[in-house]
């Protein structure tokens, strides 16, 4: 089933690059289209806003672009998405940050673990333009930039057969990480061997048990139906770790100024939509996990998962020391929202 669902991909792929798509180059419709892909459900909280963006713009500037949003990795994985987005077969699209850290090294801050000691911290540090700014624009010489980033919750273990209470509790797991060199340094810390793999490709991976368990927000266990297969959740709260929203830089460059602030707006509408619905969606998420997928929830102290990592904080301003007023910038916010637990 998968195998057909990626064949059925690569065709529409195919199709919408050709441009013989319906409305793709049709002679009554002129209009420039703006492609925009993604690898969640329709049901998303990244879909929902960007369908508001696309409804916005078009609203806008819907005498000269037509937006079309393709959800659930239909135009490629997220990794050949960043890449149709560098070469501007497709105009937007979203990416993980862990993914962006292997374009610029920049992007690894936001992978360090326990760096945002609240979600408050979390978002007002992302909120400020001189945080994320320079980091955005890092991927310029690469053939895009981010626009805007998007709320991805807490990052969590999840596993088959036991719950993680302890870093000891990782010890000779295989864990799914994300394909990310600080997320597979961050495994080592604590003990557990990372297997970096596609999203897309965890469900079986669990399933099969080729991996023990994996790690993110609450919306895995029900939208992707991780749930199903694994029954322990862990709130260690190792990462808070962004998606971001890039464009390609020839597009964004080729917008006139009243253009470019019409998109401006839409970036924002974009931000502030998602924010909004993933806070629901993630209550929807945890009580359709416990009540019809069987999911329990742990609570672990997370002081010792934060103690094993913190040589990551070390090493990364070490090999980097451009980020340290960016970190800095961070540890302000930090004490200004601190943790209340959870």
């Amino acid at each position: 089933m998968k195998r057909a669902l990626r064949a059925l991909s690569l065709t529409l792929l195919g199709a919408v690059l050709l441009g013989v798509l319906p409305g793709c180059g049709a002679a009554a419709d002129e209009r420039q289209i703006v492609r925009i892909g993604h690898n969640q459900s329709t049901g998303h909280p990244t879909h929902i806003a960007l369908t508001a963006f696309e409804a916005f713009i078009e609203e806008r500037l819907g005498d000269k672009y037509n937006v079309e949003v393709y959800p659930s990795e239909l135009l490629g994985s997220q990794n050949e998405m960043v890449q149709l987005t560098q070469t501007g077969a497709i105009n937007f699209c979203v990416a993980s940050n862990s993914l962006l850290e292997t374009f610029s090294e920049n992007y690894s801050i936001f992978n360090l673990p326990y760096l945002f000691a609240s979600s408050e911290a979390y978002h007002a540090a992302m909120d400020d333009e001189n945080v994320t700014g320079p980091i955005f624009s890092s991927t310029k010489q690469a053939g895009f930039e981010a626009v805007t980033w998007l709320d991805a919750g807490t990052r969590n273990f999840y596993t088959v057969s036991a719950p993680i209470e302890s870093p000891a509790d990782l010890k000779g797991l295989k864990i799914r990480t994300q394909q990310s060199p600080t997320n597979v340094e961050m495994m080592r810390l604590l003990g557990g061997s990372a297997t970096p793999m596609g999203f897309g490709e965890v469900y079986t991976a669990l399933q099969s048990k080729v991996i023990d368990g994996a790690e993110n927000n609450e919306m895995a266990l029900t939208d992707n139906g991780h749930g199903d297969v694994c029954k322990y959740y862990s709130y260690d709260m190792h990462q808070m770790i962004p998606d971001i929203l890039i464009g390609n830089l020839a597009f964004l460059d080729s917008l006139n100024e009243q253009e470019r602030a019409v998109f401006e707006e839409g970036f924002a509408l974009v931000n502030r939509v998602e924010r909004e619905e993933w806070s629901l969606a993630v209550e929807n998420a945890k009580r359709k996990a416990q009540d019809e997928q069987g999911v329990q929830f742990y609570y672990p102290d997370t002081a010792p998962f934060q103690q094993a990592c913190a040589p990551l904080h070390q090493s990364m301003l070490a090999g980097n020391p451009a980020l340290i007023p960016t970190y800095e910038a961070i540890e302000a916010y930090n004490a200004q929202y601190p943790s209340t637990g959870t």
